[in-house]
Parts: structure tokens; sequence; C-alpha cells
């Protein structure tokens, strides 16, 4: 483990009365940020005495982790860092985009117009966070938009799949959202509200399809700057990221 992840392991909670879903979160962000680099191998002595915690509760959450896709584990190597992997990267993209065309259908028969409403004023809150405000926070809008569409189809395991996406994806997200596409994505939510309170779910379906679609086009790009930073972090300071 690099030693910026090592210092953002020790960042402040309760110490030793970490919960193990608290030590799951840090741990998460870690793998999350590629502050856990790609076939890095995590020690699991450093990573305990770092969190001030016992071996068990992190070995638990370093296994939840690796069902989720987050770790990876080789033999005689225990638990190590996922690849950045193109492919699975592009899959998650893909997967993104159907399901949410089918969440947007769905929330058009189950939202209420004031849920839509409240949807609308808080996408139009969101366009008030300047074009350079720090990436993360506004990667932090973007995910809470797709969250609440999911959660107006009042289906649990459909907000579930979203988020686990959204996390998988997220490092890619936050490079990608640094390239100037805020204004962009705001005016394109916008219009899949707008769809939403026609409740016309086929052209909310279109909207999101392509608005998912159109970041599956700079995929290798992004990946490829995603490297670049990766390597980078070491010897330059890293920006803020989303605890």
């Amino acid at each position: 483990m690099t030693r910026r992840a090592a210092s953002l392991a020790r960042e402040p909670t309760s110490r030793a009365a970490d919960s193990a879903e608290q030590i799951y979160e840090r741990i998460k962000t870690l793998a999350m940020t590629f502050a856990i680099r790609p076939g890095e191998r995590v020690n699991e002595v450093e990573v305990a005495r770092s969190l001030n915690v016992s071996r068990t509760p992190l070995r638990e959450a370093l296994n939840r982790l690796l069902v989720e896709g987050f770790l990876t584990r080789a033999p005689n190597r225990g638990f190590i860092g996922r690849p950045l992997d193109a492919k699975q990267v592009f899959d998650l993209y893909e997967l993104r985009r159907v399901l949410e065309a089918s969440i947007v259908a769905i929330a058009c028969e189950r939202s209420t117009d004031e849920e839509l409403g409240e949807l609308e004023r808080f996408v139009k809150a969101s366009t008030d966070r300047p074009e350079d405000a720090n990436a993360s926070s506004l990667l932090a809008l973007d995910e809470q938009f797709h969250e609440r569409v999911a959660r107006l189809t009042r289906n649990e395991e459909m907000l579930r799949a979203v988020r686990s996406i959204n996390a998988r994806i997220h490092y890619f997200r936050w490079i990608d959202m640094q390239n100037g596409r805020r204004r962009q994505t705001q005016q394109e939510h916008l219009r899949i509200v707008k769809a939403l309170m026609a409740r016309d779910a086929p052209a909310a379906a279109r909207l999101i399809e392509g608005h998912i679609a159109r970041r599956l086009d700079r995929i290798v790009d992004v990946i490829r700057m995603g490297f670049a930073e990766i390597y980078m972090r070491e010897k330059v300071p890293a920006p803020e990221r989303v605890r």
C-alpha cells in the first residue's frame, strides 16, 4: 500500500471504536479512488495498525470488497488492488445505460408530481455550483441525481444496483468531471426531469441512454488519463477526493 493510501486510512474516526461498517467504508474509498493501486498488495498488518483495529473486522471488510469487485485476490499475495481494466469499465457503463433506461421508465409510472417537482428543484439548485468547483463535490451532485431518480421506482434493488455501479466507476467519472462537462451534464439532467414530468417514458429513456452513451465515447481517453494520475500522485499533490 502506498504512503498516500496509508495516510488516508489514518484519517480520524473513532479509532479503536470503529465499526466494521466504518472500516469497510474507509477501505472502499481507497479502492474506489485507486489509492490502492492496480496490482498492489494490501498489507493487512499495516492497514490494521493504521486504522487501530483488529485483523478480524478488517478481513471482513476486505472480503466484502472482494465480492463487490473493489479488490482482487492472488495466490500467496492475499488481497490486491483491482486492475484498471478498460473492458470492465466499458461493461459497467453499458450496464448502467440499460439499467437507467429501465429506471426512468418505471419512475414515470410510480413517481408523484410532488417528487418530480422536488427533483427539478434539486437539479436547478445544483447548477448554482460554479464550473470550477471541486470535482469531487460536483461528482457527488451528479451521483445524487441518478440515485434520486432510482429511488422514484420504489425498488430498493434498482437503487442498490445504481449505487454499486456508481461506486465502481466513481474514479473514472471523477477524472471525466475535471474536463469541463459540468454545464452539459446539468442541461441533460434537466431535460430528463422534464420528460419525467411529462410522463413521457420513451423520451426519458432515450435521453438518459444518450446521456450515458456520450461518456462511453470518451472512456478510452478517460482511462488513459486515470492511469497517468494514479502513477503521478506520489510526485505531485493529488486533488481532494470524496471521503
